[in-house]
């Protein structure tokens, strides 16, 4: 059986300069949730034990020092140290970086069972709190994303944007404008260049990179294969559920407006440029026409298709399941791949790691996993991990 030592690093305060949390506090803590999501925001959510001090009975001490009150910030750092055999692995991953914006007090009238449930949102939520309306003229898309961007620095936030200079708008044609927040905006700029946006923690407690271009999860290194029935090599005790859904993938149908004639000019729906992970990928049943790009030039039309196709297909089969993390020795990360093996070949081979939830209590830390790829059968005989 594998020897593990799991610890749990907290960082709180205030938004800007978080700091490790007293004893105290570490000491007080229950249990934690952490679900990270690939493309919406991740949450948390802590459990406290409360207690009365005896110089001061009549409040709580987690309430009267205010140290978990909204909206401070909180970073939750695991470091994992498993040994499986020989080899020992060392990681030290953030889960995340977000801010507190809700607790709630749960008193009980047996002594130690009162509590203190916090919940709260990542970084990202900073930037979704102010609704404004503004224009943009000249700017590119990568322009924009790029000055907005620039006003959360003071969060630790690092841009990482790719550039679109291949599109810029001239005022006499087309003024971007913005009547939302600056992450939907963000957002909503991302999805007509077909990219994504996303906030992540770095290495380094209260830094984080925001990305603002092409997925790449089909090009990143595969993590540890979820293993079942393979005696020895068996990592994963509750089983794997896979559910096909036929009518998932949707063939996209869109057109632009030719501006001097007015003739409709159909868009050609693209291949997936990432690397296929299912050998059989799932017929489209369905068609969608996609009004939205009527009105666009040609090149972020065709962003849209291509965005719009990739999406619906990459859903078609979904695998559920839950791992223990000293078995697994590993934390699993969102946006990237892992294998699955056991299974039979119908449904193993590489998934897209979609969601993760960490449930950590003392002497217990659990994944549950949402898996995501195009279609049936593996598109290797052999796993590489």
């Amino acid at each position: 059986m594998p020897e593990s030592d799991i610890r749990i690093k907290l960082m709180i305060g205030r938004p800007l300069v978080p700091k490790p949390a007293p004893y105290e506090v570490v000491d007080a803590l229950i249990d934690l949730e952490v679900t990270q999501q690939d493309r919406d925001r991740s949450a948390f959510q802590m459990t406290f034990s409360l207690s009365k001090e005896l110089k001061k009975p009549s409040d709580y001490w987690l309430l009267q020092k205010g140290i978990l009150n909204p909206p401070n910030r909180i970073i939750i750092q695991v470091i994992v140290n498993v040994k499986v055999g020989v080899t020992r692995s060392l990681q030290k991953p953030i889960l995340i970086d977000g801010i507190i914006t809700n607790h709630q007090i749960a008193p009980s009238n047996k002594p130690g069972e009162s509590k203190l449930i916090i919940t709260g949102e990542d970084i990202s939520v900073m930037l979704d709190l102010e609704d404004k309306n503004k224009t943009y003229l000249n700017l590119s898309d990568s322009k924009i994303v790029t000055k907005l961007l620039k006003a959360y620095s003071k969060y630790g936030l690092k841009a990482d944007v790719k550039n679109t200079s291949y599109f810029t708008p001239k005022k006499e044609e087309q003024i971007t404008t913005q009547q939302s927040t600056d992450l939907q905006f963000i957002q909503k700029l991302a999805l007509r260049n077909s990219f994504i946006f996303e906030i992540k923690p770095g290495k380094i407690p209260g830094r984080n990179i925001a990305y603002w271009g092409e997925e790449k999860q089909k090009i990143t290194p595969y993590q540890p294969a979820l293993s079942m029935n393979m005696g020895a090599f068996t990592n994963v005790d509750s089983p794997i559920s896979f559910n096909f859904n036929a009518l998932q993938a949707i063939k996209p149908e869109a057109s632009i407006s030719n501006e001097k004639t007015g003739a409709s000019i159909s868009i050609r729906v693209p291949k997936s440029p990432g690397q296929a992970l299912a050998k059989k990928p799932a017929k489209s049943l369905r068609t969608e026409v996609l009004r939205c790009t009527n009105k666009l030039e040609k090149i972020l039309a065709e962003k849209e298709t291509e965005s719009f196709a990739s999406r619906s297909q990459e859903n078609a089969v979904t695998a559920t399941g839950e791992v223990d993390t000293v078995r697994y020795g590993y934390v699993l990360k969102v946006r990237q791949l892992v294998g699955v093996r056991g299974v039979g070949k119908t449904y193993g081979g590489y998934y897209y790691v979609k969601e993760v939830t960490h449930r950590i209590k003392r002497g217990e830390y659990k994944q549950s996993f949402t898996l995501i790829r195009e279609g049936q059968g593996a598109t290797i005989p052999r796993l590489k991990v």
